[in-house]
């Protein structure tokens, strides 16, 4: 038992080896601060500045960027734009955190189970993903958002719901390359079960691509919650996000283009840093790259 565990491991020559590539990835590296940067900013941003994201001056409507206090304008009711935009970045943060964690834990269930067991289940679930994937997602995702009540907590369930399907086919194909390796076949004579070397030998080996899998997957559920948000179907005024402040500002973009800017950059940094990191990370956890 004890080989079986150390012989899957990686070793810290490995972890080094790993480590130092990501940290030569520029554009990883410089995705990595601007996400950092950003939920610090949605973080404790609220909490410096003089106005709430609900406090309403119809006094200072439409006032621009660098404006007295208001560091990056008001909108058409005179609401802060920055403290607006640092709550919204939270929403939509943790809709598309809490969304990936869902979707990378129904596609790797799914995935670990029809790889390693082939056959009519094999057939049956792998048929199932195909036929999602074959749906139009974002079809499904506005029927879905437009028949139940748009909360953040339904919302995730949404885009989580739309989103495990291709981390299944990857995993599903990770895990037949894998159950036909040595520690597998040992594990399979000392009669471990399956459930064990399916979860505690397969996965963790499996674990590269997963990783890569979760950070675009956290990039997508901001992008489709910006998506469904900004069609009227998503999170719901006066509760803010990325998506419905881009809603709003649509009517506006003649008059005070910032309204739609800021929030519209704000996606962009979000979406962009994570694609970034998701890139470093594959090429730091490619095994073709171990002679570098």
């Amino acid at each position: 038992m004890t080989t079986l565990t150390v012989s899957q491991a990686p070793s810290r020559w490995w972890k080094s080896r790993v480590m130092r590539r990501f940290l030569s990835h520029r554009l990883a590296l410089l995705g990595l601060l601007m996400i950092s940067l950003l939920a610090l900013a949605c973080v404790i941003g609220p909490y410096l500045l003089p106005y709430d994201s609900l406090h309403i001056d119809l006094r200072a409507r439409f006032a621009p960027p660098l404006t007295g206090d208001h560091y990056l304008g008001t909108d058409p009711l005179g609401r802060d734009l920055a403290a607006r935009l640092f709550m919204a970045g939270r929403i939509s943060l943790l809709v598309g955190f809490f969304a990936m964690v869902l979707s990378i834990c129904v596609g790797t269930l799914i995935g670990v189970i029809a790889g390693y067991r082939g056959g009519w289940i094999s057939v049956v679930l792998m048929r199932t993903v195909d036929g999602f994937l074959s749906y139009p997602t974002i079809f499904l995702l506005l029927a879905l958002a437009a028949a139940l009540k748009p909360s953040p907590v339904m919302i995730t369930v949404i885009i989580a719901v739309t989103s495990w399907m291709e981390v299944a086919r990857i995993v599903e194909a990770e895990v037949r390359s894998l159950k036909e390796r040595e520690f597998v076949l040992a594990g399979r004579m000392l009669g471990l079960g399956r459930s064990h070397i399916m979860f505690r030998e397969i996965l963790p080996n499996a674990m590269g691509p997963i990783i890569v899998a979760a950070t675009l997957t956290v990039a997508r559920a901001i992008l489709l919650e910006a998506y469904i948000s900004f069609l009227g179907f998503g999170i719901q005024p006066p509760l803010p996000s990325w998506g419905n402040m881009l809603n709003g500002a649509q009517q506006y973009l003649a008059t005070a283009p910032w309204l739609a800017i800021i929030p519209g950059a704000a996606i962009t940094i979000a979406v962009s840093s994570f694609n970034f990191i998701g890139d470093g990370l594959r090429d730091a956890l490619d095994v073709r790259n171990d002679n570098i």
